[in-house]
């Protein structure tokens, strides 16, 4: 059961990550913010509602939402959270959950092609120019704590970091640290790359690709999109902390409260920056390759 004891608390918990964020966007606007709960509700409201199809819309719009869910469940059971180990793992699945998270972008994507619109197709195109920058800080970041490691496996990988290969990497880590942060942001559609409350036209990449989308449907968005910020966050912190215990679940309160924590800087970060310029956002995104090389060159 301990096997996907992870799984089932990502399920359960990815929702409260975002309602972390919205209460301390609010706590800097010094407004009374919504419940930490509030994005089951909001799930929950959606669930209620039937969905609407255009006329122009085939099968490929009505399976984005079910396969991007189902892509993000699936990346879950080969997660270690802490000591807890995945539920499932191989050499070389670092690659595998790279390719997975491409696959969800891809779904996501042709759904919104498949609208026929041309808003719709905007947000695509960017959305796949955008990520074609962050994938590779993404790749060359995990390549380089696995080449300090010695495994392609995420599993193995998060369990190999000691707070002594810590010490005797540090440099490495942290510029693998900040590479892997830009990319966090930019794959959850978060400041200073995209707004996810924005509706203006000009500004917009993924809430754009998704505007279509209503009842049912658009819940399934949103809950991926929640575990899309938990599955990414847990990498991140699995890395930037470097605590293991022998207790059976010690490591998983340490680890929650490191997801809890990313949580409240990206409020912070969307509370106290603009979002970027469409024109610098590339630079930004070589800037996190630059991180993740030079991390990945370092000895």
């Amino acid at each position: 059961m301990l096997t996907f004891f992870h799984p089932m608390l990502a399920l359960l918990l990815a929702p409260l990550l975002q309602g972390v964020i919205t209460n301390t966007k609010a706590f800097f606007a010094g407004r009374q913010g919504p419940t930490l709960w509030q994005p089951y509700y909001d799930l929950f409201k959606l669930l209620r509602k039937s969905s609407v199809y255009s006329d122009t819309t085939t099968w490929v719009f009505r399976l984005g939402p079910i396969a991007g869910l189902a892509i993000e469940v699936l990346c879950l059971v080969f997660l270690p959270l802490g000591n807890l180990r995945a539920a499932f793992s191989f050499h070389g699945d670092l690659i595998f959950i790279i390719y997975l998270l491409a696959l969800h972008r891809f779904f996501t994507v042709i759904a919104a092609m498949d609208t026929g619109s041309a808003f719709e197709g905007m947000g695509a195109s960017r959305e796949m120019a955008f990520s074609a920058l962050a994938e590779p800080a993404l790749l060359f970041g995990l390549a380089a704590v696995a080449r300090k490691t010695g495994s392609l496996s995420l599993d193995n990988l998060i369990h190999s970091i000691t707070p002594g290969l810590w010490e005797a990497n540090a440099a490495a880590f942290t510029l693998v640290i900040a590479g892997l942060f830009l990319v966090f942001l930019a794959e959850n559609s978060r400041i200073p790359v995209d707004d996810p409350t924005t509706h203006l036209e000009l500004t917009m990449i993924h809430e754009v690709m998704v505007l279509d989308h209503s009842g049912v449907d658009f819940a399934l968005i949103e809950y991926a999109s929640s575990l899309k910020l938990w599955v990414l966050g847990t990498i991140l912190v699995g890395i930037a902390l470097p605590f293991r215990t022998d207790y059976l679940i010690g490591d998983v309160p340490i680890m929650f409260l490191g997801l809890l924590a990313l949580a409240l800087v990206v409020g912070i970060i969307e509370s106290t920056m603009a979002r970027l310029r469409l024109l610098h956002i590339p630079q930004l995104m070589v800037g996190a390759c630059v991180f993740s090389v030079v991390g990945f060159l370092i000895q």
